[in-house]
């Protein structure tokens, strides 16, 4: 009976345990859902913002809000790009561990953008833009280097997969196909062996050729038929003439005689 019920106390702690780590999990997640969509948020308002500084205001505040959008924009494409890219690709390792670098020189200075945006001098912000505006470029041309380059690898294993791909399918579509090779070669005709030289062809013997020994000629009679004798001649008939037409005399009903009827008796003298 004790060890039943610290079965059940076991089970129990166990059930609570496991119940607790996945509400803690669940916390979690949801918390770091929230602070992605909060994120997101920020991050889209803020693109927003730049924008309409961009577009609606001139001089200084507009050119800065122009080289912020700008490094945000490559900068997270990048980082996109990089991100979707490692988890096909393990040799895209090395160039995230890169652009993880050069994310630290490009949060440095949207920071300090940011500041010179807030700052009241114009005179010293507006010495400061073609410096500020060769750094930003040259971020945004490494970003966009790597960029492009993760695009063209995997476009390239793209190709090659699909060439490799086609190679497969021509060669299981020949494959199918073999019934097509063994139909024409049954249709074929086959040739016929040569006659002997000794033997005529069939050709010559049936068309009689004049002066050849041995040749039919085309008006003797044909061959003989299955009900004449041995002598060529029907049975029961004289020879004719071998060049005048045959005809057939049929059997005299007087002398035949059929098994129906009796022997004549012979007569017997007493």
């Amino acid at each position: 009976m004790e060890a039943a019920i610290l079965m059940l106390a076991l089970l129990f702690v166990a059930f609570v345990a496991l119940g607790a780590y996945a509400g803690v999990k669940a916390v979690r997640a949801a918390k770091r859902g929230v602070e992605r969509t909060v994120t997101q948020a920020r991050r889209t308002v803020e693109d927003t913002t730049l924008r309409a500084k961009s577009m609606g205001q001139l001089g200084v505040a507009g050119e800065l809000a122009q080289l912020r959008l700008s490094l945000r924009t490559s900068m997270r494409a990048t980082q996109d790009a990089l991100r979707a890219g490692v988890a096909e690709d393990a040799s895209l390792t090395e160039s995230l561990a890169l652009f993880d670098r050069l994310s630290a020189h490009g949060h440095e200075l949207d920071e300090e953008l940011r500041r010179l945006e807030r700052e009241p001098d114009r005179t010293t912000v507006s010495a400061k833009l073609p410096d500020l505006r060769e750094r930003v470029e040259k971020i945004v041309h490494s970003a966009e280097s790597l960029r492009w380059a993760a695009r063209d690898r995997a476009q390239r294993f793209a190709d090659d997969d699909l060439d490799t791909l086609s190679a497969q399918i021509d060669m299981e579509a020949g494959a199918l196909r073999h019934w097509t090779d063994s139909a024409e070669t049954g249709a074929a005709p086959t040739a016929s062996p040569a006659p002997s030289s000794g033997a005529p062809t069939a050709s010559t013997a049936g068309s009689g050729a004049p002066g050849v020994p041995g040749a039919s000629h085309p008006y003797e009679r044909p061959a003989a038929h299955p009900y004449e004798g041995a002598a060529g001649q029907p049975e029961g008939e004289g020879a004719a003439d071998e060049t005048g037409p045959r005809a057939i005399t049929a059997r005299d009903p007087r002398t035949a005689q059929y098994p129906w009827e009796k022997s004549a008796r012979p007569e017997t003298t007493n």
